[in-house]
């Protein structure tokens, strides 16, 4: 937890809600029986890909110190304004994740974690797509290999499934921002498979397999 304490914050002033909509709700449901998740030139560009298949983690990423803010957000007018109109104080993480959306597509997204929220915001479009109270989160999900993958569950509403590489520092992020928050820690469930709700009627589970030269992950309908 150490690198914690290390991040960039953001300071934010002023007050106002804007309105967001919800990519899940607009992707088509697909049949998937044991897919293998693999990088599209439509959804995913060159620096995403080592999120995918199989993949070693280097041990320089063991010792690597958490900047927090990737994407220097004072310089963004777009997601300063969002987070204005929202009122949020401190930005303690943000910087680009693959989002995977209930039908198994895989959209490259802005991901931000506040004092008092988790934001998803469309880089490309600029919009806001989704605003998770830190109070709404139940716990976190992940394997205990070296995967970047993390799943973030929502009882009130459907979870977050996401990958990126600097997933240890989002783990450590959420759960000290949770706790200081709303005065609990959030629980971190680490498996082999863990389910989630990809939309309201749907579930799914991610599988982790270790294999020769890394992990190899599978997203299955239940």
């Amino acid at each position: 937890m150490n690198g914690f304490k290390a991040q960039r914050r953001v300071q934010i002033d002023e007050l106002e809600t804007p309105k967001y909509d919800d990519d899940v709700q607009d992707e088509e449901q697909e049949e998937e029986n044991g897919m293998r998740l693999r990088p599209s030139d439509s959804n995913v560009t060159e620096d995403q890909e080592p999120f995918m298949g199989v993949k070693v983690r280097r041990k320089a990423s063991l010792r690597r110190e958490f900047k927090g803010d990737y994407l220097d957000i004072p310089s963004r007018p777009f997601l300063m304004k969002i987070l204005q109109k929202q009122g949020d104080k401190q930005v303690l993480f943000a910087d680009k994740v693959l989002k995977f959306t209930s039908s198994g597509k895989m959209k490259r997204r802005i991901l931000m974690i506040t004092d008092f929220a988790i934001y998803i915001v469309d880089p490309d479009t600029d919009v806001l797509k989704r605003r998770i109270a830190l109070a709404a989160v139940d716990k976190m999900c992940l394997s205990e290999l070296s995967d970047n993958f993390f799943a973030i569950i929502i009882p009130t509403e459907y979870d977050l499934l996401m990958a990126s590489t600097r997933k240890t520092e989002i783990v450590t992020v959420l759960v000290e921002a949770t706790k200081s928050a709303s005065e609990y820690e959030l629980e971190v469930v680490f498996s082999d498979r863990f389910e989630y709700n990809a939309s309201a009627d749907l579930v799914k589970e991610v599988q982790f397999e270790e294999v020769k030269g890394g992990v190899r992950t599978r997203i299955v309908r239940k």
